[in-house]
């Protein structure tokens, strides 16, 4: 199992900060919100992103519409991956 840091997103619309994430990204990777949700719930990776020092997980919740991703960190859901920056390049 591979322990991941997040640090991009792609959003449906750049412009609005709470529009759906396609696509989260790191160093070097680039995947989709599916994809992330799959390797999650099959326990292949963890995924993580860093607010100074400070470490939030990425977990898989269950919304209205489906599965969705989001922070949590110290037993609290966040919003840490709506304010990641855009990843430049969006997969294949």
């Amino acid at each position: 199992m591979a322990d991941v840091q997040v640090t991009c997103v792609i959003k449906e619309d750049r412009n609005n900060p709470h529009e759906g994430i396609t696509h989260i990204g790191g160093y070097g990777w680039l995947w989709t919100r599916r994809e992330v949700i799959e390797s999650i719930k099959s326990r292949l990776n963890t995924f993580y992103t860093l607010s100074g020092n400070i470490r939030a997980d990425i977990v898989v919740v269950d919304g209205p519409n489906g599965p969705y991703i989001r922070t949590k960190k110290d037993s609290v859901l966040t919003d840490n991956l709506l304010f990641l920056t855009a990843c430049s390049v969006k997969a294949a």
